[in-house]
């Protein structure tokens, strides 16, 4: 009695190495440090003192950081192939962001992110999103101090899809189920996060839910909870919402269009050489 195929093992644009894994964890390391500083700081720290110039430091030192990720995992392997795919799929996400910009957080671009990670990998699916995001913010002029920040939270997101559990085993509606949870979670993860960015830059004077480098972290984080909850919440659910729709109408169809052009590219194909039939003798 014969079993069934082994399912086919799910092709990789980027196959992250020793390097482009170091290189991910410092940048990450530095990102939570760019992202999350006003509650790893006591109130009495320096960096406190400067709050308004924090943000600016950690946005140029992102900005190579991230250009290290990319250099060293493209040469760990990003080909031709990749990077054409890599080219198609950023400006297609470039182009789907202003779509729903400033409507209720309606941004179809988190679904093509969400699906090529998860297809792609978590090595790919990084440069593809901070890529991305490049792009859209050049396309819709949205260049500034919070570009960096924007280019490494969707970074996180689209590498988090990779991450997910089964790529080889998990298809179908379970699958289509697990990226929507996903998506809906990171939705409004990455809403939270790029908050933290401009939370720091607002007037405690004016408003009593802004950071105050003279309180403690509880009552930072307190701030902060009321902060998210009164200004971005609509628009993470919206974001939110639009991901789950999106991938459980289009999902199958664009993963299975995803999946046989990673197949057909054959990133990960040998190279051989033909041993030629003839063989030359000396006279």
């Amino acid at each position: 009695m014969t079993g069934g195929a082994p399912p086919q093992r799910q092709a990789r644009a980027v196959r992250l190495g020793p390097r482009s894994v170091a290189a991910l964890l410092l940048v990450s390391a530095v990102g939570v440090a760019g992202f999350g500083w006003p509650f790893l700081a006591p109130p009495d720290a320096s960096l406190n003192a400067h709050a308004q110039d924090a943000p600016w430091l950690f946005a140029g030192l992102l900005v190579l950081l991230v250009a290290v990720v990319a250099a060293t995992i493209s040469e760990s392997g990003l080909g031709p192939k990749a990077v054409a795919m890599l080219g198609v799929l950023a400006a297609a996400g470039a182009a789907l962001r202003p779509i729903g910009a400033g409507t209720a957080g309606l941004e179809p671009m988190f679904f093509l992110m969400v699906l090529s990670g998860r297809v792609l990998g978590p090595g790919f699916g990084f440069v593809l999103g901070s890529v991305t995001m490049f792009a859209s913010a050049l396309l819709t002029g949205g260049v500034g101090p919070w570009m960096p920040f924007q280019m490494l939270s969707m970074g996180w997101f689209t590498m988090g899809a990779g991450l997910l559990p089964g790529p080889d085993r998990l298809r179908g509606r379970a699958e289509l189920l697990m990226l929507a949870a996903y998506g809906f979670l990171a939705a409004f993860a990455y809403g939270t996060v790029m908050n933290l960015a401009g939370w720091t830059f607002m007037n405690t004077l004016a408003s009593d839910i802004a950071f105050d480098p003279d309180a403690s972290v509880p009552d930072n984080l307190a701030r902060f909870v009321a902060y998210c909850l009164a200004t971005s919440l609509g628009w993470d659910g919206g974001r939110a919402a639009m991901t789950v729709v999106l991938t459980l109408t289009l999902g199958t169809t664009l993963l299975k269009a995803l999946r046989r052009a990673t197949r057909r590219a054959a990133f990960e194909a040998p190279v051989t050489f033909e041993e030629s039939g003839e063989v030359s003798r000396p006279t």
